[in-house]
C-alpha cells in the first residue's frame, strides 16, 4: 500500500497570522498611507494633548511657636489641620499659609510651658513659665507680659518682662516695657524703652 501523501499546508492570511501572534495588521488602506511621503499623508486621527496634572504648591510657613506648651485662647487658621483631639492623646498639627502683612496676632491668649519655647510669629496675651527659657526670634512680635526663668529677646517685645534668672536683649532687638530680673544683658544695637529693676534672691 503506497504511503499517504502529506496534506498540503494551508496558507494563512495576514489576519489569521496576526490573530495567532496577538499583533495588529495594517489594512491595505493604512499600508498605502504609510508608503506615501510624510507631507502627503492624511491625518488619520488626532490625539488631544494631555494637560499636566495640577500639583498643590502649598508651602507652609514656620510655626508661630515651637515647643511643648499649654495654650488657652484663639487662633485663626489659614492652611492645613491634621491630627486628633481626645481625652487620652491629643495630637494636632497645623500648617499655616504664608501670611501677608496683618496687624492681628496669630495667637492671642495665655501660653504656659515648662522647658523651652520659641516664638517665631505674632503673639499677644501672657507668656508664663516658672523655670523655662523663652526665645523670641528676630522675626517675632510679642505683645504680652512675660514671666519666665530665662528670656532671650532677638525680636520685638511690647510688654513687661520678668526673668527670674536672666534676661538677654540681643543686637537689633527692641523691648518696650519694664524688665525685672536678677541678671540683665543688653547688647550694643538693641533698643530698650522702660525701667529696669534687679530682683533679689528672695524675690526670684
Amino acid at each position: 500500500m503506497p504511503a499517504a501523501k502529506p496534506a498540503p499546508e494551508r496558507e494563512c492570511t495576514p489576519g489569521q497570522v496576526a490573530a495567532q501572534r496577538n499583533v495588529g495588521v495594517l489594512s491595505p488602506i493604512h499600508s498605502d498611507v504609510l508608503t506615501r511621503p510624510p507631507a502627503t499623508r492624511p491625518n488619520i486621527h488626532s490625539v488631544a494633548p494631555v494637560e499636566p496634572r495640577k500639583t498643590n504648591n502649598f508651602q507652609p510657613r514656620i510655626p508661630v511657636i515651637i515647643g511643648e506648651v499649654n495654650y488657652r485662647g484663639t487662633m485663626p487658621v489659614d492652611g492645613i489641620i491634621c491630627g486628633q483631639l481626645g481625652a487620652a492623646a491629643n495630637t494636632l498639627t497645623i500648617k499655616q499659609r504664608p501670611r501677608n502683612a496683618n496687624d492681628d496676632p496669630e495667637l492671642d491668649g495665655e501660653l504656659s510651658f515648662k522647658d523651652m519655647l520659641r516664638i517665631n510669629g505674632h503673639v499677644a496675651g501672657k507668656v508664663f513659665s516658672q523655670k523655662g527659657t523663652l526665645i523670641v526670634d528676630a522675626s517675632a512680635l510679642v505683645e504680652a507680659d512675660i514671666s519666665v526663668g530665662t528670656c532671650i529677646v532677638s525680636g520685638t517685645v511690647v510688654g513687661h518682662i520678668t526673668g527670674h534668672d536672666r534676661v538677654e536683649v540681643t543686637q537689633g532687638a527692641t523691648v518696650k516695657g519694664n524688665i525685672a530680673t536678677r541678671s540683665l544683658s543688653i547688647k550694643p544695637g538693641a533698643v530698650f524703652q522702660g525701667d529696669c529693676r534687679m530682683l533679689r534672691d528672695s524675690e526670684s
